[in-house]
């Protein structure tokens, strides 16, 4: 298994360094509502136009508003409404983020199981990443929201890659290490090419660094975080590190004790606005 694991990264390696991978493309909507938002002329009601081209992404974004995420004052019912609570760059963020849910399909159903299961968790890390931001009030919400969504976006061309070979789709225990192994750099490799902000860029390849020290918070560091405390219960992974030795934690000034009322308490509502995200 393990020469396997060696064959099929150094494959992807290799078609990466000759521009023979297919990287996952910014979907349409994203690319014009990030052009918009970018333009200093800009206003709500350009943002809201574009936006509203797109009826199920406008829906979402309504959902998203009324949800506990957001605990809007009253029920929001139309997208002019949403835009301007949220404003332009919350609303821009939001936008992209949920758009990438276009990229998260297969013709394989064994891999599109695992794309849709990866969606899944990045949607609850999203949550899990904005209610910390919210809570410590360091960082932006809605950019902590995008954070989490595109942490683990490098799985993205490996599946893909994987459904050109049977013996790959047939052993998940080898394309789950794959991923492990090779999905942190090719998520920076693809924000990069799509010019996101070096803030977001760099969150797949650092985001299991636990031993960080980052002279500021940073989305990186919060995403971690967000993973830590999701899986504080396993008995597995993420579940059996030792939050004593993750500086991240004092860094954000957040409890090291994993049963803390205050996860709890925030965790109802991750689940809540995750929920809104799906």
């Amino acid at each position: 298994m393990s020469n396997l694991v060696e064959t099929v990264s150094h494959d992807i390696i290799e078609a990466l360094q000759n521009d023979q991978l297919t990287l996952p493309s910014l979907p349409e909507v994203a690319l014009k509502v990030r052009d918009v938002a970018e333009k200093d002329d800009s206003t709500i009601h350009d943002l809201t136009e574009i936006i509203a081209q797109d009826a199920a992404l406008s829906a979402r974004i309504i959902r998203v508003v009324n949800s506990p995420l957001l605990r809007a004052p009253q029920e929001v019912k139309d997208l002019p409404m949403a835009v301007s609570r949220l404003g332009m760059n919350y609303t821009s963020n939001l936008a992209i983020g949920l758009a990438m849910e276009q990229m998260f399909q297969a013709t394989s159903d064994m891999i599109e199981k695992r794309m849709r299961a990866l969606w899944q968790l990045t949607g609850i890390i999203s949550s899990w990443s904005s209610v910390l931001a919210a809570h410590t009030k360091v960082l932006a919400p809605d950019e902590a929201m995008l954070a989490g969504l595109i942490h683990r976006l490098g799985a993205l061309p490996i599946l893909t890659y994987a459904e050109e070979r049977d013996d790959l789709i047939q052993d998940n225990i080898t394309l789950g290490k794959v991923i492990d192994r090779l999905h942190g750099p090719l998520g920076s490799t693809i924000l990069e090419k799509w010019e996101f902000p070096t803030k977001l860029s760099e969150v797949p390849k650092l985001y299991r660094k636990f031993d960080r020290e980052p002279d500021e918070v940073d989305y990186a560091g919060l995403v971690t975080l967000a993973n830590l405390i999701h899986n504080r219960h396993l008995e597995a992974g993420w579940g059996l590190r030792d939050w004593e030795q993750v500086p991240l934690f004092s860094r954000f000034n957040l409890p090291t004790d994993r049963n803390d009322e205050l996860y709890e308490e925030l965790g109802a509502r991750a689940a809540e606005s995750s929920a809104a995200l799906s």
